[in-house]
């Protein structure tokens, strides 16, 4: 069996880590090439940045904290927000990130999953799905949560996974910043329908809730940001308690 992966989230905006609750009251969380270093050091498996307000005029700012932070790490390192073209890709990978997460830009254009899996191979490409349970069923949202689309989630993270996605990052919006947990429904069902590796993301306060979402579903690894940034849970500490529950971990 795969074993299980802790992933510590750095939501940037305007170069700074922030962090929010559902989506919306953003707060600073500290400066991200020192977070990333202190994760490295912690023992986190792997990394996720996502410039969660990115515009085509921040791509250079973009790209400049990719390299300075890809340079300082020894971990796999995924990039998120803004990626529109393979052009995009490029530039990120080029950055020094190992795998580039597309969300928004891949329901407006499903084919440039496959342009940059063609390109960099299916590994490399992250379908970032942000999901709201509303009238009885999981929607897909864009534009950082504030649109939905008419997309059901299962359906579209098997079409994800058709289209060349090599991983699936589900964000809870409704379970997002609260502390109460993942969203273990939803996540099970994504988990379930796919070949690829779902990583959790949305709702992490205990130790206990990445124990539940690692035994109720099959989901491969787990996100969390503001508990790691604010020291409330420490990875070796977590890693430690999921060790105690034979949960295979990293």
């Amino acid at each position: 069996m795969l074993k299980k992966r802790i992933i510590p989230c750095l939501d940037i905006k305007n170069g700074r880590t922030v962090k929010g609750v559902n989506f919306v009251d953003i707060r600073d969380a500290g400066d991200a090439v020192e977070l990333a270093k202190r994760y490295v050091r912690e023992g986190a498996d792997e990394l996720v940045f996502l410039d969660i307000t990115a515009t085509v005029e921040k791509r250079k700012t973009l790209t400049e904290l990719v390299k300075r932070i890809a340079k300082e790490i020894n971990i796999p390192f995924t990039v998120g927000g803004g990626i529109d073209t393979l052009e995009d890709a490029q530039a990120i990978i080029r950055a020094g990130a190992d795998k580039v997460s597309v969300n928004s830009s891949a329901v407006k254009n499903p084919q440039l999953i496959t342009r940059i899996a063609n390109e960099f191979g299916n590994q490399c490409v992250v379908l970032a799905i942000d999901t709201k349970f509303e009238n009885g069923e999981w929607i897909v949202y864009v534009h950082g949560g504030r649109t939905p689309t008419t997309l059901r989630t299962v359906d579209w993270a098997k079409e994800g996974e058709g289209l060349g996605a090599g991983e699936i990052l589900l964000t809870s919006m409704n379970n997002d910043g609260t502390k109460n947990g993942f969203a273990l429904d939803i996540t099970a069902s994504v988990a379930d329908s796919v070949n690829i590796p779902v990583i959790a993301s949305g709702g992490a306060g205990t130790e206990g809730h990445f124990a539940e979402v690692f035994l109720r579903t099959k989901a491969s690894a787990a996100l969390a940001a503001s508990i790691f940034h604010f020291g409330e849970i420490p990875i070796p500490q977590l890693k430690a308690y999921l060790k105690t529950k034979n949960i295979s971990i990293r």
